[in-house]
């Protein structure tokens, strides 16, 4: 399973990365390589040309709809409707309660039909299963309906904390994880507002607990300095520790 970093930055698109978007690609027993695309942040969909045609994505997972994790859904929409090369069929995009509603209000069009000719909206809920890849979605802590999310294939398991406060289910997420891919958003040093976002200090105590393999850190407002994070992470976590950067790929 290949994880490619598209986008990481926390909460809008800075100067050397987009918001939040990550495609994950697994081949089959056939050969033919299946991708998946974890959030379409705002920005994203411009570097994501750079590792993959969109075209052959096979479903987008969305685990908010906060704009810098949704948003570049908008131009997908518009590259699948109007591509030259003809209306593409339509993929399952997986998201909370309202995901068609609140895209179709994004791009300004009535929600009926709003993007359903180029999307197949599906709401979180049971694990599913695209090609290889498994994805289980847990519900963590946000001040608006958010997940996140465990993506197995082969027996090997990426975690994606999505945006989230310190909660029983982040621990779930991170369990045994091969790679945990956790926002810090935080600083201990601040006064942080509970049920939000995760310091590094909490994404390393989570890695710890669930005795994952390797941490990576994302989403780092581009106004903090991310040496922070790693600091305060390797400071609970002593296992491999990485700071997300736009085009970083890991093998997993």
């Amino acid at each position: 399973m290949k994880l490619t970093v598209v986008g990481c930055s926390g909460s809008y698109p800075g100067p050397d990365a987009a918001a939040s978007c990550y495609l994950v690609e697994e081949d089959d027993a056939a050969g033919r390589t299946w991708r998946i695309v974890l959030d379409l942040g705002s920005g994203a969909l411009g570097p994501l040309q750079r590792y993959v045609d969109p075209l052959a994505v096979d479903a987008v997972f969305l685990t908010h709809l906060h704009p810098d994790h949704c948003m570049d859904l908008c131009g997908y929409h518009v590259l699948r409707k109007y591509h030259p090369g003809g209306p593409r069929t339509r993929i399952p995009v997986f998201g909370p309660a309202g995901t068609a509603e609140r895209m179709a209000a994004a791009y300004g069009i009535p929600v009926d039909p709003g993007m359903s000719g180029e999307f197949d909206f599906r709401v979180l809920g049971d694990p599913v299963t695209v090609g290889p890849l498994g994805v289980h979605a847990e519900q963590v802590d946000h001040p608006v309906p958010a997940y996140g999310f465990r993506v197995s294939a082969g027996g090997r398991t990426l975690a994606y904390s999505g945006d989230t406060g310190p909660c029983p289910a982040l621990d779930g997420l991170a369990e045994g994880a091969d790679l945990f891919l956790a926002e810090a958003s935080f600083r201990t040093v601040d006064h942080n507002p509970p049920g939000l976002h995760l310091t590094g200090a909490d994404c390393g105590r989570a890695a710890r607990r669930g005795k994952v393999r390797r941490l990576v850190l994302t989403h780092v407002p581009p106004w903090f300095d991310p040496g922070l994070a790693v600091a305060e992470a390797k400071e609970e976590f002593a296992g491999p520790i990485d700071l997300a950067v736009a085009g970083a790929t890991y093998v997993i």
